[in-house]
């Protein structure tokens, strides 16, 4: 099956081949022809699976031939609103579609005029839009194509009750189409609400492409083993999430320091520095891109290799959101989760959810790096030998040339040795045997007696 199969306008397939796709991908296949048609649509599909191109492709060839005027695409994050509405526009620029994105963090006013003056597609985040019908300033736009996207991260940023009462201030004929990664109850119940009569489609997930491995530290050993996995690993692209903003700033400037390309993104950056470094991570001009799980929402890069959990999640939802960031389109992804001693409780609740796929790791390498101190107190603390006077008397160069040279001879010698960070299995089936009480863990690792 091709595009060309969909009877789509020549204009969109010409942007369709200049995007570079070739073949419609399975929920493509699938909801197309239903959004052609005018129904209302339930899709269940994981991100990646290229569900804005099966929402927008109809969408826009809808516009083009004049069946509808204007669309609404509500997400969850600032960052997907513009990405899904500058993809929309690269598909359809042949055709003459007009997109803009719509969010909070900048001025109403010009948010507002260009609404107002005409476009075809809006693509819009819930807080701002509820505002903007509430307060009657868009009151003229009235959409016959409606799409929730990413409905399941809408319902855990909290946003059900303003979809809903974005959807008073809607016609009520109107196609609306929800597109969502898993259905949970409450998403079931506001499809209820909101459509009429919809089509269902599920995409049974792919098997995963992410090799998966964690490794159980010291607490002190955190910095050291992500700096040594970033070393080790042959990365294109990585994302390292942390559980704060302050841990995100520290880290992020800890490695730029070492000389990594690094930036830090979380909530509380200005919108336009979030998207230059979102910008500069796309591009690749940054590599390693240190974030929260909130900043993270929503965004679809490519060439992600990686994926590294400075601190292990609380959820095991949370914890497949951030390692789905990798593996994507084929390609063979990888997450690392880094455990401390009183993150034990965590990684076996996340273990039972992903069952043999979390493979345990100890990292390893050669340290060829020379503690002087070290030296300088074995030196020190070495008895002098006879023979090693008679040969200083023997020696006719200058004594400071002879020592300069001879520390450099010793220098040369493979004094490299082998470290690990992280603990063996023993230890830690040790670890969760004990976990309900996190003391009892510590002194188990120190080699304390346990107490009775």
């Amino acid at each position: 099956m091709t595009f060309n199969d969909f009877n789509f306008k020549k204009e969109l397939l010409k942007g369709i081949r200049v995007a570079k796709f070739y073949r419609p991908s399975p929920i493509q296949k699938e909801v197309i022809p239903i959004v052609q048609k005018g129904y209302d649509l339930v899709a269940e599909a994981e991100t990646g699976s290229g569900k804005t191109a099966g929402f927008g492709l109809p969408i826009i060839d809808k516009i083009a031939k004049g069946e509808i005027e204007r669309a609404l695409i509500i997400t969850p994050t600032r960052e997907l609103a513009t990405q899904v509405s500058n993809e929309l526009f690269f598909l359809g620029r042949f055709c003459g579609i007009r997109t803009f994105s719509v969010y909070g963090g900048v001025g109403y006013g010009r948010q507002i005029a260009i609404i107002n003056r005409g476009v075809d597609i809006v693509v819009a985040t819930p807080g701002r839009l509820k505002d903007l019908y509430k307060k009657g300033k868009i009151s003229e736009f009235n959409p016959e194509v409606v799409v929730l996207d990413e409905a399941d991260e809408m319902l855990d940023m909290g946003f059900l009750d303003d979809i809903k009462e974005i959807f008073e201030y809607i016609p009520q004929n109107r196609q609306t189409l929800l597109f969502s990664a898993t259905i949970p109850q409450e998403i079931r119940a506001l499809a209820k609400e909101i459509l009429f009569e919809p089509k269902f489609v599920s995409i049974k997930k792919s098997k995963t492409l992410i090799k998966q491995r964690y490794c159980v530290i010291d607490e002190s050993q955190r910095d050291m083993a992500i700096v040594k996995l970033l070393e080790l690993e042959d990365i294109n692209k990585c994302i390292i999430f942390c559980r704060t903003k302050r841990e995100v700033d520290r880290l992020s400037l800890y490695l730029q320091d070492l000389g990594f390309s690094a930036k830090g993104i979380h909530g509380d950056l200005e919108q336009t520095e979030r998207e230059e470094i979102i910008k500069s991570y796309r591009n690749s001009s940054v590599k390693i891109m240190v974030a929260t799980d909130v900043a993270s929402r929503g965004l679809d890069i490519r060439g992600v290799t990686h994926v590294f959990n400075y601190n292990i999640p609380f959820d095991l939802q949370s914890y497949i959101h951030r390692i789905g960031r990798t593996g994507r389109a084929g390609n063979l992804g990888k997450a690392f989760t880094l455990v401390s001693v009183n993150e034990i409780r965590e990684l076996d609740r996340i273990k039972r959810g992903v069952g043999d796929d979390l493979e345990h790791i100890i990292i390893k390498y050669i340290d060829k790096s020379i503690d002087f101190s070290t030296l300088e107190n074995i030196i020190r603390d070495t008895k002098v030998e006879r023979r090693a006077l008679d040969f200083i008397d023997s020696v006719s160069m200058d004594r400071e040339e002879f020592l300069e040279k001879l520390v450099s001879l010793f220098l040369k010698i493979d004094i490299s040795h082998s470290v690990q960070i992280g603990y063996d299995l023993d230890t830690i089936r040790g670890m969760i045997e004990v976990y309900g009480d996190k003391q009892k863990v510590a002194q188990g690792l120190n080699g304390e007696k346990k107490p009775r």
